[in-house]
């Protein structure tokens, strides 16, 4: 498989054995050994790396403040569950441990009453990623557990978390072709190079998918491309099992299902990143890049009301952070006297996390299970950000 930029060799060879065994895979199929076979796979390398020396950035690699400030989430959600002990926040997916360590290190501080209750436990697939979890955390190793990528959580009464997780399950990605969609499936050309084929949908679950997020069939033009993620669904169903009372809150980049598969979004919403640069050719770079698809929003909610969880809050994290403080830190900070280069760097670290064109603008969405919360500030009927009706897909 030549080309210098065509990944690493033993994926692309493993990948190629796969297609050639099965005669075509599905795109899904190739985007979960790409981020996930576990020698090759990219969130599986030795060399995976999450932050400004990594491929990309996330709100808890820019600063502890955004762990600090979701430690008050944290708090009033076991306030409202009557202050059980243990309160158990399950991470899934926690990078390399910086939110783990913030709110850890401030609960300690700030809330000690919370903190001896609090039974964190990690979900982590990459062995990589869990050895730097381990290592950044171990001042907590006796308040910490990590389970196993395939394994059920015992039944718990706390907070399920993730941020940035959702967006690299694997999705199926689909054409609209001669009036009916099409899957898109890889195959091999003779230079042994990936090729997309198209093959009429097989998976009934996908037009139920359409169905439940009510999206109805409509005249799309030829070569429309879109996404559908299947696995967020038994992700909210196991979900669902292991949560006996709590809350599930999840923060990722999305689209509401009427944006999402908007006839103008021609292109869908899948995106590579590699060293900073994005770009939207998942077949450079296999297994040394991230593949993302943008959350369908509408799904997370639908299809968690169909396992018991009650959504509570949808919003935007600039709005969700300052309703848990970060506008008292904004002018703390502007107040404060001293190094004048270091108050300009904290203060463009602290709107980095509220700029609505990049994590500001993220979907925060709160869901429970036999729970509620009131969080002040915050609207539970609308969408803060849906400011017309217009059939926009911004």
């Amino acid at each position: 498989m030549p080309g210098s930029d065509r990944g690493c060799p033993q994926l692309l060879e493993r990948i190629a054995e796969r297609i050639q065994a099965a005669g075509a895979i599905s795109f899904a199929e190739f985007m979960a050994l790409a981020l996930y076979d576990p020698e090759w796979g990219y969130y599986n390398r030795p060399q995976v790396s999450i932050g400004r020396r990594g491929d990309f950035v996330t709100a808890s690699t820019v600063t502890a403040d955004f762990g600090e400030l979701l430690t008050h989430a944290f708090v009033l959600m076991w306030q409202a569950l009557g202050q059980p002990h243990p309160f158990t926040l399950l991470e899934m997916g926690a990078g390399e441990g910086q939110f783990a360590a913030a709110v850890l290190n401030y609960s300690e501080r700030a809330y000690p009453d919370f903190f001896a209750a609090l039974d964190y436990v990690i979900q982590e697939q990459s062995p990589t990623l869990q050895q730097r979890q381990r290592e950044t955390l171990q001042p907590w190793s006796d308040r910490l557990r990590w389970l196993a990528a395939d394994a059920l959580p015992e039944p718990l009464t706390g907070c399920i978390f993730s941020n940035e997780l959702v967006d690299a399950f694997p999705v199926h990605r689909l054409q609209w072709q001669g009036n009916r969609w099409h899957e898109i499936y890889i195959t091999l050309n003779p230079q042994r190079q990936f090729q997309e084929v198209l093959y009429p949908l097989k998976d009934e679950q996908i037009p139920e998918y359409f169905a439940t997020v009510g999206i109805d069939p409509q005249p799309y033009s030829d070569g429309y491309r879109t996404e559908v993620n299947l696995h967020l669904i038994s992700w909210l169903k196991s979900l669902s099992q292991c949560l006996e009372r709590g809350f599930v809150l999840t923060i990722d980049y999305g689209y509401l299902a009427h944006q999402y598969y908007h006839p103008a979004r021609c292109e869908g919403t899948l995106q590579c990143y590699y060293q900073h640069r994005c770009h939207d050719n998942p077949y450079r770079f296999v297994g040394q890049q991230d593949i993302t698809a943008h959350v369908d929003i509408t799904a997370l909610e639908r299809y968690g009301a169909q396992f018991g969880l009650q959504t509570l809050y949808r919003t935007r994290q600039s709005l969700f952070l300052m309703a848990l403080g970060l506008g008292d830190r904004l002018l703390a900070q502007q107040q404060t006297n001293g190094n004048l280069q270091q108050a300009l760097s904290r203060h463009q670290t602290l709107h980095h996390l509220i700029d609505p064109l990049g994590l500001g603008g993220f979907y925060v969405v709160l869901q429970s299970k036999h729970a509620t919360l009131e969080i002040p500030q915050l609207n539970t009927s609308v969408d803060p950000l849906r400011l017309t009706n217009k059939p926009d897909i911004a």
